[in-house]
């Protein structure tokens, strides 16, 4: 048995598995796979082929002390999996949504908080916890048991090692490790799985021996990449992820 309010809007082909309870400003789309004791709170936004396993909780208020009851969102993209126990909160009037992209792993006991955005192909291994306001890019993936401080932002293809603690911003391509989080290198096996070629890994490595190897400060270093010609795509998504970040980014 169930309680699904006949409010919500729900596409063809859902499974709703036994105990679990949709609220009225629900929308489901095709081809979602909801397990048992599922609870799917008011602004859930959910794509196509997600699957919700056992005792997930999605769209709940927000744990924001200034929230006050406003209309806001969660939206899962496409082929998103969210694990045992994972909690997903809605935004808050900050941003009024919390998005997370397509083809992601929520892995069990994951928490990802208000306002978040996630981008697509990010894996959050157990238990790892996002503050509010945290924008993480595709192809991430945060180790279990890591906490990532609110407003932090991670790039694209970045790796974090487990039991972390992430103050700062990561920037893209790399992994991240150690107390306090620090640069460890390229994150040479996820680039090479997405067919990254050499030219493009030397690229990127030029950059950061730029920015954590020449013995300059982050101003200055940003300051000799800006003036370098042809630079290359990758090039240019590191310095300006490092260029807009409010955080600072991690040490090496």
């Amino acid at each position: 048995m169930n309680t699904v309010s006949k409010k919500a809007k729900i596409g063809n082909n859902v499974i709703i598995g036994d105990y679990t309870v949709i609220k009225d400003d629900v929308v489901i789309g095709d081809n979602v796979d909801i397990s048992s004791n599922v609870l799917i709170d008011n602004g859930a936004r959910i794509s196509s082929g997600v699957k919700l396993h056992h005792g997930a909780v999605i769209s709940s208020i927000p744990q924001d002390l200034k929230f006050r009851g406003e209309v806001t969102t969660l939206e899962i993209g496409e082929g998103t999996v969210v694990r045992e126990y994972a909690t997903l909160n809605r935004g808050t009037s900050y941003s009024n949504k919390t998005i997370i992209g397509k083809n992601c792993l929520i892995m069990a006991y994951a928490h990802v908080a208000h306002d978040c955005i996630l981008g697509d192909h990010v894996i959050m291994a157990n238990s790892a916890n996002l503050g509010g306001h945290v924008e993480i890019g595709d192809w991430a993936v945060i180790g279990g048991m890591t906490g990532v401080h609110q407003f932090s932002k991670i790039g694209k293809h970045v790796i974090i090692a487990t039991n972390s603690r992430v103050s700062k911003d990561v920037p893209p391509y790399i992994t991240a490790g150690n107390q306090p989080l620090k640069f460890e290198g390229l994150n040479l096996i996820g680039l090479r799985r997405r067919g990254f070629t050499n030219g493009q890994i030397n690229s990127i490595d030029s950059v950061y021996n730029t920015l954590y190897k020449s013995g300059k400060n982050i101003t200055q270093a940003l300051e000799e990449l800006k003036k370098q010609k042809n630079l290359t795509e990758e090039a240019k998504v590191i310095v300006e992820f490092v260029s807009a970040s409010t955080r600072g980014i991690i040490q090496d």
